[in-house]
């Protein structure tokens, strides 16, 4: 049983590498799908170079050719370097996912080219994860893939596809195959959709709120903006009565909603985003 399931682990590893590899030299990714801002706040230097080599062509491609040729080199030969190599790859690409999900939330882990674009999950995470634990058993796998293919057992065959529909549940990248062309696509999620600044100040002042508020407000030029997941805040200086007080817009950042709220706070706190609580409690 357990040779069975070493053996396993090599198929399996040898598709996914494949898989992915087929993935990376087949679907572009388009550039608009590498954000240079999050949740409306510049990405670090350092972490937008990163995304820009991840999503550049010919590092993909040259992933992609790395990803096969070690795909290949799992069916052809069963030797220790290649299991070695193949956990190496595995163990990085786990790391890579884990600082993507903490650092870069927005961004697509890349692992199977474009279709890997919806932002680093759990599932992905743990996928890495058992991928790395899959490559470290087939270390003492006794035979090739090919060898293993030639004659499948009914226990090497039960437990391939138990763990090809596990590795196909953990998989974002069905839901983005679905939506290529030809079948219906979801938009963007607004969390991550390109919102124009000046499309927020079109909402903002055709809308109701922005009516009720206008004068009261003391300036045209706005104390701060800044986004946070669906929303764009903008605060302005005002004046009620005998108050000095901050009026702040929440404008939603969804392509199809031209939702705008606001809230009329303090003027008490030289930093805007410190006073915006009452208004996040109506929006979220």
């Amino acid at each position: 049983m357990v040779t069975a399931i070493q053996n396993t682990q090599v198929l399996l590893l040898a598709a996914v590498l494949l898989a992915a590899c087929l993935a990376k030299l087949t679907v572009r990714e388009r550039a608009a799908e590498a954000p240079d801002h999050v949740h409306g706040v510049p990405v670090p230097a350092g972490h937008a170079r990163l995304s820009a080599l991840r999503r550049s062509r010919g590092m993909t491609v040259g992933l992609g050719i790395g990803e096969g040729a070690l795909g290949l080199a799992l069916l052809v030969t069963s030797h220790l370097s290649v299991r070695l190599a193949t956990t190496v790859a595995f163990a990085a690409a786990t790391w890579v996912v884990g600082e993507l999900r903490v650092r870069r939330p927005d961004a697509g882990c890349g692992c199977f080219g474009a279709l890997s674009s919806k932002k680093v999950d759990r599932r992905s995470v743990l996928r890495a994860m058992l991928f790395t634990c899959a490559a470290v058993v087939s270390l003492g796998a006794p035979h090739a893939g090919v060898e293993v293919l030639r004659d499948v057992p009914a226990q090497v065959g039960l437990l391939f596809a138990v763990e090809l529909v596990l590795f196909l549940a953990l998989s974002p990248e069905l839901a983005v195959l679905a939506g290529r062309p030809g079948l219906p696509r979801k938009g963007v999620p607004c969390d991550r959709r390109r919102s124009p600044v000046r499309e927020t100040y079109a909402r903002l002042y055709a809308s109701p709120a922005w009516a009720e508020h206008e004068n009261a407000i003391g300036s045209a030029v706005p104390l701060d903006v800044w986004r946070e997941g669906c929303w764009r805040f903008v605060a302005f200086p005002g004046r009620v009565g005998e108050r000095d007080v901050e009026i702040v817009f929440a404008v939603s950042t969804s392509e199809r909603s031209r939702a705008v709220r606001s809230a009329v706070v303090a003027a008490s706190s030289p930093e805007v985003s410190a006073s915006v609580q009452p208004i996040l409690g109506r929006v979220q």
